[in-house]
């Protein structure tokens, strides 16, 4: 099993750089999941998630980590950890609610 990766949103504003995030399992390419509806799959907008947003949402709701144990594996903050969950939440539950397509990308939007 390969080390943990390290992953950042580049910007080049104003104010502090990003902290890089450790992603212990990170998607390989682009992973999708299309919901299929009476045999057809959903022609709708994606939604996407981010890769920290996915490590954040698998080692809380997948592994059981508390936030704090989350945030140490992935060396950020425990304010940031609960960001990324609520977006990645939020995602989610458009995703499901909307029958909108999941993508877990590498690649920042935009």
């Amino acid at each position: 099993m390969p080390g943990p990766w390290m992953w950042c949103w580049r910007h080049g504003g104003r104010g502090r750089p990003p902290r890089p995030r450790r992603i212990l399992s990170p998607p390989s390419g682009t992973v999708s999941f299309i919901p299929v509806i009476n045999g057809i799959p959903s022609g709708k907008e994606p939604v996407l998630v981010a890769p920290d947003e996915y490590e954040a949402y698998r080692l809380v709701y997948y592994m059981g980590l508390s936030q704090e144990e989350a945030a140490k594996r992935m060396n950020v903050s425990r304010g940031t950890l609960w960001r990324l969950l609520d977006s990645a939440r939020k995602k989610i539950g458009v995703a499901l609610a909307e029958w909108r397509p999941i993508i877990i990308t590498l690649k920042p939007k935009g």
